[in-house]
């Protein structure tokens, strides 16, 4: 399973049209991109990883990530076998515990303790026949305790909504051996209006939700940077503008320790798979 270099992290590969994002994974396959991330909020998402791991055949397909309290562990086991046993040791099953807000909408109160419900999870999931092995799964983790969790019972971190130093501190969290594999949202645009007129909405979803906004908070960033969505954070936290500046922020992340960095592009039709951005920066990449 070949986690170097640069992957894509696209809800379009999840929730688009099966073969436009089948003929997408098998164009990102050629242009070099390592990895193919998709989202999960419930529902068949192994269908969608078969129908990226069918299209392509070296690529890692990778959940990023599996909602722990939307699956049965039994069930997600036995789809990681078959799923294995079809394409290889190409699929990598990012699991995390979402968000109360997601989580609750159609049972309230089912969100708690979140830490131990993915410690749960992760012993149902060795418990099973076959169960899913600790180097076919990686966890969604910001915080200390649940990085140590990654560090113990995966084969590394996910972190999603992060920068550079979040990338460091996790590092230095998880220690040398397992994979710290951030995602990093970009945007391929002529200027900072442009940049701010895609990402701000987007962003302030995100830091709508308790979990990425205290992991930002213990990253050093104020409420107010926060509720004004200030420049600093903006800029920290979505890389922006040519693909060298965009080139520049990847390598950031490696150099503050991530094995493998994955991007998602914004673009200003949030709907459209945004190929003409991954050609280009496939391009500036080699």
């Amino acid at each position: 399973m070949d986690l170097s270099g640069v992957g894509v992290w696209s809800h379009h590969l999840r929730y688009g049209d099966p073969g436009a994002a089948a003929e997408a994974a098998a164009e990102l396959e050629e242009l070099g991109y390592s990895a193919l991330w998709i989202p999960d909020t419930g529902g068949p998402v192994f269908d969608s990883v078969r129908n990226l791991l069918t299209a392509t055949r070296r690529a890692v397909v990778a959940t990023g990530i599996l909602n722990l309290w939307m699956h049965d562990a039994a069930d997600v086991a036995a789809a990681f076998a078959e799923l294995s046993a079809a394409h290889g040791h190409r699929f990598l099953m990012g699991i995390g515990v979402s968000h109360a807000v997601a989580v609750d909408r159609q049972e309230p109160g089912r969100y708690r303790r979140p830490l131990a419900a993915m410690t749960a999870f992760l012993d149902e999931l060795d418990k099973a026949d076959p169960p899913v092995p600790a180097g076919g799964r990686v966890l969604a983790a910001l915080g200390p305790k649940m990085l140590e969790v990654a560090a113990r019972r995966a084969r590394g971190a996910h972190p999603y909504l992060v920068t550079p130093g979040h990338t460091r501190r996790a590092r230095e969290a998880l220690g040398e051996g397992p994979l710290l594999l951030p995602e990093q949202t970009v945007i391929l645009c002529a200027g900072k209006d442009e940049a701010r007129a895609i990402g701000e909405g987007w962003l302030r979803r995100y830091l709508a939700l308790p979990n990425y906004a205290n992991n930002l908070l213990r990253l050093g960033y104020s409420r107010e940077d926060l509720e004004s969505v200030s420049d600093r954070l903006f800029d920290d936290v979505i890389a922006w503008g040519d693909e060298a500046a965009v080139l520049r922020r990847l390598g950031e992340h490696l150099a503050a320790g991530a094995d493998h960095v994955c991007v998602q592009v914004l673009t200003a039709d949030p709907d459209a798979l945004p190929r003409q951005e991954w050609r280009a920066l496939a391009a500036a990449l080699r």
